[in-house]
């Protein structure tokens, strides 16, 4: 399927704007002591955000779209979690791992074994370099291009039937990749809030019939928080 354009501008629009909401308040927060009763204190919670940390990790509530089969018109809708965690070891760049899981229905194709919307399971295991992008105490804007493995669970629920019943994918372990990024709004020095889009790509293939494999690209998101370690580099 065709990665959704405009739902990725959208985040970032909304990254942006929080971004830019997180500036003004700041600007409010600084403003001159206040007269009267009492002496006001402003505080910045964010004054002590640094890039400098060593460790890093988040954990997030997923969502995932995937195709069970090669030929399945519906797609299926998956929730899961997204634990990921990061090694810094220079300023822009560090090596993150990513481990996610989702499960949830399907379509099927038409077929005489009266199967309806059955559940099925993907896990991923990837990791691969990660790019800090611009940034300042309020978030940044984090890249990455991670690789390794899925595992489709694509039977569990067909009562026994082959996968060609109802035009799945057979269980399988298959290569994957994830290709996206993380949009961070800082909340103190430490936590982070955290949106994280990706495309998805997997090939995955069937061992009846013509004994296809398809590369299969859909959409993720995992929205969450971070925790920075106070180690430094």
């Amino acid at each position: 399927m065709r990665l959704p354009v405009r739902t990725f501008a959208s985040l970032v629009a909304v990254a942006v704007l929080a971004l830019s909401a997180g500036i003004r308040a700041q600007a409010q927060s600084t403003a001159a002591p206040t007269a009267g009763n009492g002496t006001y204190i402003a505080t910045d919670p964010l004054a002590n955000v640094r890039y400098d940390n060593r460790y890093d990790v988040s954990l997030g509530m997923a969502y995932d779209h995937m195709k069970a089969g090669p030929n399945v018109l519906q797609g299926s809708n998956l929730g899961g979690l997204d634990l990921s965690a990061s090694y810094w070891f220079a300023k822009h760049w560090a090596v993150e791992g990513s481990g996610r899981g989702y499960v949830g229905t399907s379509g099927a194709a038409p077929n005489t074994a009266s199967i309806k919307g059955p559940f099925v399971s993907q896990y991923l295991f990837v990791a691969g370099p990660e790019w800090l992008g611009p940034h300042n105490k309020h978030g940044a804007l984090i890249a990455h291009a991670l690789f390794g493995g899925a595992y489709g669970k694509f039977e569990q629920d067909l009562r026994g039937n082959s996968p060609s019943v109802v035009a799945f994918y057979n269980d399988q372990v298959a290569p994957a990749a994830i290709i996206g990024g993380h949009m961070d709004l800082n909340r103190s020095a430490h936590w982070v809030f955290r949106i994280t889009p990706d495309a998805v790509i997997t090939r995955y293939g069937i061992n009846y019939g013509s004994k296809i494999t398809q590369t299969d690209v859909n959409f993720a998101i995992s929205v969450g928080v971070q925790y920075k370690f106070s180690k430094k580099r």
